[in-house]
């Protein structure tokens, strides 16, 4: 189980700031669904959610598309986190923490960003 933070207020920062920063400490890729992503980073202890440029949540379909589009930042650790929501479904208490797992993603040298998420 991981220790995640419960967000008071989810924080937005565009790819454009994300490139910017001098130090990324998690690049986190959540699995929404069957083949669906989305991206958050952590910088200096506060998640904040990757929109694009024009402020549409950053998602891909390729977890490689995600790894590639960081893979020139300077990010300490990337991981994969996934949250069930079927607990609550079989009788399982939702109270007393999260059943989010994360599971690190290494740098796979992917070489260039898809156009679809520059």
């Amino acid at each position: 189980m991981v220790d995640i933070p419960k967000l008071v207020s989810v924080m937005a920062m565009s790819i454009v700031e994300v490139r910017k920063l001098k130090e990324i400490e998690k690049v986190i890729v959540h699995s929404l669904d069957l083949c669906l992503y989305q991206v958050s980073i952590l910088v200096d202890g506060v998640e904040h959610i990757v929109t694009d440029k024009k402020g549409k949540l950053l998602r891909s379909f390729n977890t490689l598309d995600i790894q590639a589009m960081f893979e020139t930042l300077p990010v300490k650790e990337t991981v994969l986190r996934h949250q069930s929501a079927y607990d609550e479904m079989v009788g399982l208490s939702h109270e007393g923490g999260t059943n989010a797992m994360e599971v690190p993603l290494g740098n796979n040298k992917l070489g260039d960003v898809p156009k679809n998420l520059q």
